[in-house]
C-alpha cells in the first residue's frame, strides 16, 4: 500500500515534538531524600545522629515502595525479568533484610542483658561484680556477631553494581543507590553498637562515593558512645570491687542512658524492617505475575 504524503507528514510531525519526559515526582522525592541522608553522611557518629538517620530511611524506604509501584518500574522488571540484574536487586533487598535482622538481634541481647543489670545494682543486695562480669561476657558474644555482621557487609560492597543495567530506567538505578546508602548506614550503626572507638573509612561510603560521583565525608569518629563508655566504666568496676557509692550512680546514670539510646534505635529498626519486607514482596508479586 502507497503511503500518502499527509501521512508522511503528520508521523515526522508527530516525532518532532516528541521530547524526553521528566521524571516521575515519586522519583524526584526519592532522590531528594537520598541526598539528605547522603549529606548527612559526614557527620560524626552519636546516637541521635543515628536515629536521625534510621528515621530518614525508612522515609526513604516509604518513597522506595511507591517507586516500585510506578508502572516504569514494574516494566523495567517484568520486561528483563532473566536478566542478572534484575537477580542482585532481589539478592540486594535480601542482605538489607539480614543486616537489619542481625542489628535487631545484637540490641536485643544488649537491652537484655542492660536490663538485667540495672535490677541488679538498683536492689544492692550484692552480686554486682558477678553480674556485671555476666554483662561483659554477653557483649564480647554481641560484638562477635557484630564483627561478623560487617565483614558480610565488606563483602557485598564488591556487588554494588549493577550488572548491564538498562540505563534508561532511572528507577532502577534508584533502588541501587538507596541500598548503597542503607548498607553505609548499616555499617555506621554496628560499628557503634560494638563501642569500637577506632576511626576507620567506611568500604560502604567509598562505595557510594564511586556511585555518584560526589565528595562523602566518611568520618566513623566516636562522639558520645553510650555503648563504649559503658564498656569502659564496666571494665573498670569489674576490676574494681571496692566501689564508691557515687561510682554505682555513675554507672546506673551510664546504663540508663544506653537504655534509651537502645529503645530509639530498636524502634527505628522495627518500622525501617517493616518497610524492607513491603518492598521485597512487591518485588516478587511483580516478577510472579
Amino acid at each position: 500500500m502507497e503511503v500518502s504524503p499527509l501521512n508522511t507528514k503528520t508521523h515526522n510531525h508527530a516525532r518532532s515534538n516528541s521530547l524526553p519526559s521528566k521524571p516521575h515526582p515519586v522519583i524526584l522525592q526519592c532522590n531528594e531524600l537520598l541526598a539528605r541522608l547522603e549529606g548527612a553522611s559526614d557527620a560524626t557518629s552519636s546516637s541521635s545522629l543515628l536515629s536521625h538517620k534510621l528515621s530518614g530511611l525508612q522515609d526513604l524506604h516509604n518513597c522506595i515502595e511507591k517507586l516500585v509501584q510506578l508502572p516504569q518500574t514494574q516494566e523495567a522488571l517484568v520486561q528483563e525479568h532473566q536478566e542478572k540484574w534484575v537477580d542482585e536487586l532481589l539478592e540486594g533487598s535480601l542482605r538489607l533484610l539480614d543486616t537489619c535482622t542481625a542489628t535487631k538481634d545484637a540490641l536485643l541481647h544488649t537491652k537484655e542483658c542492660t536490663r538485667e543489670l540495672q535490677s541488679i545494682i538498683r536492689r544492692r543486695r550484692g552480686g554486682e561484680v558477678a553480674e556485671v562480669k555476666k554483662f561483659l561476657t554477653s557483649r564480647k558474644v554481641v560484638r562477635k556477631a557484630i564483627f561478623k555482621a560487617l565483614e558480610n557487609l565488606k563483602g557485598n560492597a564488591n556487588k554494588c553494581s549493577l550488572s548491564n543495567t538498562n540505563k534508561g530506567y532511572q528507577s532502577v538505578a534508584l533502588l541501587k543507590e538507596v541500598e548503597v546508602v542503607a548498607f553505609s548506614i548499616f555499617e555506621s550503626l554496628l560499628n557503634f553498637m560494638s563501642g569500637s572507638t577506632q576511626s576507620k573509612r567506611s568500604s560502604w561510603c567509598l562505595v557510594s562515593k564511586l556511585m555518584n560521583n560526589k565528595r562523602v565525608s566518611c568520618s566513623q569518629e566516636v562522639d558520645e558512645n553510650e555503648f563504649a563508655k559503658v564498656d569502659s566504666v564496666l571494665q573498670f568496676f569489674a576490676f574494681n570491687m571496692a566501689s564508691k557509692s557515687n561510682d554505682m550512680d555513675d554507672l546506673q546514670n551510664k546504663l540508663a542512658r544506653l537504655g534509651s539510646c537502645i529503645q530509639d534505635l530498636e524502634e527505628g529498626l522495627e518500622s525501617l524492617f517493616r518497610c524492607l519486607i513491603k518492598i521485597r514482596v512487591a518485588l516478587l508479586n511483580i516478577l510472579n505475575h
